[in-house]
């Protein structure tokens, strides 16, 4: 029978420990320490403290930085994890030098990077690109969608906001008539619904006071749009895994070692409003690293997400060589044309937007004569033309209206229109390709990303920035913000990206 040795990892012993050898070169620790106390200027943390005469010795910044940030490599975003970890983890005591910080001077310096976090990560740039890291060839944009600290449940336009409140208030009296119209009840039950009660009643005010001091948000339209009453700033967003409450963290690298130029987080604004803030701040960034006229030669991609025609103006302007895609920039390209595993996951994925209901018509299937200027429907009923020579977005088009009592009575209006019409019937329009005005710049784009060239460059886009999101928020574990408020969540997603930048250097520092 075999003989093995005792397996004694539990087991406690006491042996000298060198703090100093337990960072060994090539880990990120040890670029963490030899970037903070080395290669970083601090001392705009002084301006914190005035403890110089009385009050108790500050914990040093060299060390709140290297514990957080190692956290945050270790995915510990939480500020008692990190506490936790500087008492019972070897590497977080030998980067602290056997400091152990209580939890809430973690939260407290945390809270208040967004003071300094500027700086530090203009000063990570410069150590980068003198290390060789940024080519400033091909720049990628795009976001990343990261939940916050604050519940959807709390989430809601003032209207919906105050029907909730109603019915906060509607529960608590029935709990109070209920107690009213019963003499005897047991005592347990009575302490369970008072409590019931104060809850309610102190969600009621919440919501209450919410309504009362703040005003209501409103959308790129005019719209009223959802806001929280835990974190105003922040916003319900669909991603691949559901729907959740938190920014969209929008970030710019070059894509050479994947070094994020510019990080800012983003509530309640699209992707498409982004775009120019982001590139204003990475013309910033460049500035800061001796390298103004840069965006004249470089290339930059970023997918449909942040098309539109007012961004596409904005970049011819700025000089950039960029390549951005539409929503219909796939469809378009022969590869996907053939692909029946590309048709089929589209199909999915209209049919959970529609929630099973059926394609319906386009203009492409209807029959439209230029000549002519005729049109019948799909059920082969004579449309009337509504205008000609229609005007929208730089281009002219001619509209027909189906007649109200054929699409009343058409058996195809399930697959035409996704209401029963009530005034008029299904409107289409048809571009007048003789009547073209001057290109639009999403006619120009549309061109040039679809060349062989356009394609190529494009295709760069994918191996650029992805990976950075996925290095951050799987691999790190930093997938979801402790703090509120967007300022506050803006300094966090920039140190989330500096421990990106710091990982990438630890090869060049030995």
């Amino acid at each position: 029978m075999a003989n093995y040795k005792p397996d004694l990892s539990c087991q406690n012993k006491f042996i000298p420990i060198d703090f100093s050898r337990q960072i060994l070169p090539g880990t990120f620790e040890f670029a963490l320490s030899h970037i903070v106390d080395n290669r970083l200027d601090l001392s705009g943390f002084d301006a914190w403290y005035q403890n110089d005469k009385r009050g108790a010795a500050a914990y040093p910044p060299t060390v709140m930085l290297k514990i957080i940030l190692l956290g945050y490599a270790h995915g510990l975003v939480s500020s008692r994890r990190i506490a936790q970890a500087c008492e019972t983890n070897i590497t977080f005591m030998s980067l602290s030098g056997d400091v152990q910080p209580h939890y809430t001077s973690i939260a407290s310096f945390v809270a208040k990077m967004s003071e300094q976090i500027a700086p530090l990560f203009t000063q990570i740039l410069m150590i980068c690109d003198e290390e060789g890291l940024i080519g400033r060839n091909m720049f990628a944009i795009d976001g990343c969608k990261v939940k916050s600290n604050a519940s959807k449940e709390w989430s809601g336009t003032f209207e919906e906001l105050e029907r909730k409140q109603v019915k906060l208030e509607k529960a608590s009296k029935r709990i109070l008539a209920r107690h009213q119209s019963q003499d005897v009840m047991p005592e347990d039950e009575v302490a369970h619904d008072l409590k019931q009660k104060e809850k309610l009643d102190k969600s009621a005010a919440k919501i209450a006071d919410y309504l009362a001091t703040k005003k209501e948000k409103l959308g790129s339209k005019g719209k009223p749009v959802k806001s929280n009453i835990t974190d105003p700033d922040s916003a319900k967003m669909t991603t691949s895994k559901g729907t959740i409450q938190g920014y969209n963290g929008i970030a710019i690298n070059d894509n050479k070692h994947q070094i994020i130029l510019q990080a800012q987080t983003w509530g309640s604004v699209g992707e498409q409003q982004t775009l120019k803030p982001a590139i204003t701040q990475l013309e910033e960034q460049l500035k800061a690293l001796g390298t103004p006229n840069t965006l004249s030669e470089a290339k930059f991609t970023a997918d449909s997400g942040f098309h539109s025609e007012e961004n596409l103006k904005y970049l011819a302007a700025t000089g950039l060589d960029s390549y951005i895609a539409d929503t219909q920039f796939r469809s378009r390209n022969p590869l996907f044309k053939v692909s029946e595993t590309y048709h089929t996951e589209k199909e999915k994925r209209r049919l959970k937007r529609s929630k099973g209901r059926p394609r319906l018509f386009t203009s492409n299937d209807f029959h439209y004569d230029k000549n002519t200027k005729s049109c019948r429907c799909p059920a082969g009923n004579e449309m009337w033309c509504s205008g000609d020579n229609l005007k929208s977005a730089e281009r002219i088009y001619t509209r027909f209206v189906g007649y109200l009592k054929d699409c009343k009575n058409c058996p195809l209006q399930g697959q035409c229109m996704r209401k029963e019409p009530n005034k008029t019937g299904r409107q289409v329009q048809f571009l007048n390709d003789s009547e073209l005005k001057t290109p639009s710049y999403t006619d120009k784009m549309r061109v040039k990303i679809d060349s062989p060239i356009g394609r190529r460059q494009y295709s760069k886009r994918l191996g650029a920035i992805e990976p950075v999101f996925g290095n951050i928020t799987v691999n790190k574990g930093m997938n979801k913000f402790t703090l509120r408020g967007q300022e506050k969540v803006n300094a966090q997603w920039q140190m989330y990206c500096l421990v990106h930048n710091i990982e990438k250097l630890r090869k060049s520092l030995h």
